[in-house]
């Protein structure tokens, strides 16, 4: 706990009683002046951070650090170049010079991984910075593996279409090789490991009745959108759309905003979560093609024609449309039409849909279908739980078809704003903070060279400076023999994702696990903030808990203890079919203890099943006990993904007051050979589920006395035994992926499954029967609580 955070408790205590009588502040005031002079809890630390001294016309802090980023593992980390700003490969910025080669020149230089002739690359990473200015581009900007596009945060630059453009997209994450009959740089469903933030695209001097697009971002996991501006013709029966979006197995996007146009977003892909997007004046806010499975969570929309308008009405394999989408806390005006399907589902499932805490003004028609039949009429109103699809509830496996009002879900108040929405809290980005508000950890002696032992090193500069400085962990690889505690109180960013790499004798014991990261001590409270770093071992490690997470926010700071884009990925050099103790990576993912509360965004855990770093993207066998155990009391945030751990992905232990959406597991590929728990052994110190010769597959999720727990929209997907696809024909890859005990309260909205029998199960016992929902090459049933 900090110095200040226990003084202030002190001090609240003593002036409890008279603080109603101090002129002018009052209680609160008065108390937060006197907190304010506690010093920090850092040994060098004379007071705490404070706001931003950044003055207006400062550059934004992370154009001036000082850049001494490394890729630890490049063949020339010492020459490798990881920071560019493109005005230093001769971008002018001016709104007049074409900026497309230089900006090109800035992303593609040092060999990095992309052009279609590399599949994917950790050793080449790259943030491509742009300072305030406008930047006329007459070409698409192709994008490499491994990068962060990054503006200037405190004024976000502009990327000028010109009239002339000629490209498939101002942005492209994933280019289609000329007369490549189809072919693009990346699989799509491997495009990892990308972030754009902080940007204004211009299409405005395209003209209307051209075909343009802002961004094209058909990505995967560990992938974002924060902070970005499209700006689109508002003629009408234009031409522009702000996304477009073919396929992928997504990620995260947040804090967007589209202006005009004949699509704010056009997108399709596995699965997605959506947070706080604006759609204003454009002819269709969002166009969808296909998915198992979208969440959006906080939608503004504004003088459209259409909201949501969703190909909807396929149910096979061989005809996939929108399989679910769920939608909670939108405001809608002046659109005559909220969602529209492009088929009636005519009583039964043709493609789910969710509405929770939707408000209608001026918006006639709720949901229809193309052809003008309205299903749910409209108005100025609000919606406050609305489904189509199949409902379920309890230990009954009879699916009811619903196109009413269904049960809506009891939301704590812990996990809601002010105005009764789901948190949500944008990427901490520091932008009113100056470049001396940052210690780097390089530059107090830490080596980040993948072999050095950092140990000692970073956890100097968190006990020096925690509570008074930004830490800025410069890119590299960090290796650490012991735990690295962070205190509460501490604010942490990475640079092109900077990664914590744990390893020795320390985490080799899976009967006496131990953290590689503990995040606050035992029952802390305080600010806790983690952007832009990666966690992984060098193995074997079947005793590292990658991240044990204590820390639990302040009263009255909702999400203040986070993670934003920051990921686990445990990988190593074992091929596929390998069963041995070198192939051990981890024990535990994430541990959310009981004193915690978390706010975790974009967060991908995964165990890996190919190797990024060898040509054609090789299968191996790596072996992680767990995914995500929370036993946490609340509140908890986490839209994120975990994958390929052999008992589970995330488990819910006597947890309460969870809001989880979008959730994406896959089960390990290798499995039932060894059967779970192998090659670990379930202990009950953390509250394992049991496994049989019958249930001897990870579970997807697995929830156990825990209550008020809101699943909004997840994906939990059985593609393999060992390594064989023949299961999918039977749905048999597994028998049960999903269950929830008895003593829990829980409601699951849009849960899409694939290869497994049932799709819910209650104590172990097989509820939901996926057969009755088939809905696309996914099965998804509309809800179900307990």
């Amino acid at each position: 706990m900090h110095v200040w955070q226990s003084a202030h408790r002190a001090v609240t205590q003593i002036f409890s009683v008279f603080c109603d009588y101090i002129e002018g502040l009052g209680c609160t005031g008065a108390l937060l002046a006197l907190f304010a002079l506690v010093s920090g809890s850092g040994t060098s630390c004379s007071a705490p951070l404070g706001g931003g001294t950044a003055a207006p016309s400062d550059p934004y802090w992370l154009e001036t650090i000082k850049h001494q980023g490394t890729s630890a593992f490049n063949s020339n980390p010492s020459s490798y170049q990881v920071f560019r700003n493109v005005k230093d490969f001769g971008a002018k910025g001016d709104g007049v010079t074409d900026d497309t080669t230089a900006i090109n020149s800035a992303m593609s230089s040092g060999g990095r991984c992309g052009g279609g002739s590399c599949d994917s690359s950790t050793v080449t990473p790259a943030i491509v910075y742009f300072p305030v200015g406008t930047y006329l581009v007459s070409s698409a900007i192709d994008t490499y593996y491994y990068t962060q596009i990054i503006g200037d945060a405190k004024n976000p630059p502009t990327l000028l279409a010109s009239s002339s453009f000629n490209g498939f997209a101002v942005i492209d994450a994933d280019p289609y090789i000329p007369n490549g009959w189809g072919a693009q740089w990346f699989a799509n469903q491997n495009n990892f490991y990308r972030s754009i933030r902080n940007l204004i695209i211009d299409l405005r001097q395209i003209p209307a009745s051209t075909s343009a697009i802002g961004l094209h971002w058909q990505v995967s996991q560990a992938t974002s959108l924060i902070n970005i501006v499209v700006e689109m013709s508002t003629a009408s029966n234009n031409k522009h759309q702000g996304m477009f979006m073919e396929n992928g197995s997504g990620g995260f996007m947040g804090d967007i905003i589209f202006n005009g146009g004949m699509y704010g977003i056009q997108v399709g892909n596995q699965q997605f979560t959506v947070r706080n997007l604006t759609v204003n004046n454009a002819a269709t806010a969002v166009s969808g093609i296909w998915n198992w499975g979208f969440t959006f969570q906080g939608v503004t929309i504004n003088n459209c024609q259409v909201g949501f308008d969703l190909t909807t009405g396929g149910t096979t394999t061989s005809n996939q449309t929108v399989g679910s989408e769920a939608i909670i806390d939108a405001v809608v005006t002046n659109t005559p039409i909220f969602v529209r399907s492009s088929v009636a589902s005519k009583g039964q499932l043709a493609g789910s849909l969710i509405l929770n805490n939707i408000k209608l003004s001026n918006v006639p028609t709720a949901v229809g279908v193309v052809g003008g039949a309205t299903v749910l009429a409209g108005g100025t109103t609000t919606i406050a739980s609305w489904g189509q699809g199949n409902v379920y509830s309890g230990t009954s496996g009879t699916k009811s078809f619903t196109q009413g009002n269904i049960v809506s879900a009891s939301k704590p108040s812990s996990l809601l704003d002010s105005a009764g929405r789901i948190v949500g809290k944008a990427h901490p980005q520091y932008a009113n903070y100056a470049t001396s508000q940052f210690i780097s950890v390089k530059s107090q002696g830490a080596k980040g060279d993948g072999h050095t032992d950092d140990t000692a090193a970073i956890q100097n500069v968190l006990n020096e400076y925690a509570g008074c400085k930004i830490i800025f962990f410069d890119a590299g690889t960090y290796y650490v023999t012991n735990t690295i505690t962070i205190p509460a109180g501490t604010q942490i960013v990475g640079e092109a994702w900077s990664t914590i790499m744990g390893g020795g004798s320390a985490f080799g014991d899976q009967n006496n696990p131990r953290a590689v990261i503990q995040a606050g001590a035992a029952n802390s409270e305080g600010v806790l903030e983690i952007s832009d770093m990666l966690f992984t071992t060098a193995g074997p490690t079947p005793g590292a808990i990658m991240i044990e997470w204590n820390v639990h926010d302040p009263s009255g700071q909702q999400a203040a203890a986070g993670m934003w884009d920051s990921h686990i990925r445990l990988s190593s050099q074992c091929p596929s079919g390998s069963v041995n103790t070198a192939c051990q990576a981890a024990f535990l993912g994430i541990h959310l203890t009981s004193g915690s509360s978390a706010y975790l965004e974009g967060t991908w855990v995964w165990t890996a099943d190919h190797d990024l770093d060898t040509p054609g993207s090789s299968q191996i066998s790596v072996f992680t006990g767990r995914g995500i155990l929370s036993e946490s009391n609340g509140p908890v945030w986490l839209i994120g993904t975990s994958e390929h751990a052999a008992l589970y992905q995330y488990s819910l232990v006597n947890a309460q007051n969870h809001y989880i959406g979008f959730a994406q597991t896959e089960t390990p590929y290798y499995q039932p050979s060894p059967a779970a728990p192998a090659p670990y052994s379930t202990s009950s110190s953390y509250n394992d589920p049991a496994f049989s010769s019958s249930i001897d597959m990870a579970w997807g999720m697995h929830i156990q006395s825990s209550s008020n727990i809101i699943i909004f929209g997840a994906g939990f997907y059985s593609f393999f035994q060992n390594y064989s696809q023949d299961c999918l024909n039977t749905n048999t890859c597994q028998a049960q992926i999903f269950s929830v005990d008895s003593a829990s309260s829980v409601t699951a909205y849009s849960v899409s499954t694939i290869g497994t029998t049932y799709q819910l199960s209650v104590s172990q016992n097989g509820v939901i029967h996926s057969s009755d929902n088939a809905d696309g090459f996914q099965e998804t049933f509309t809800v179900w609580s307990k």
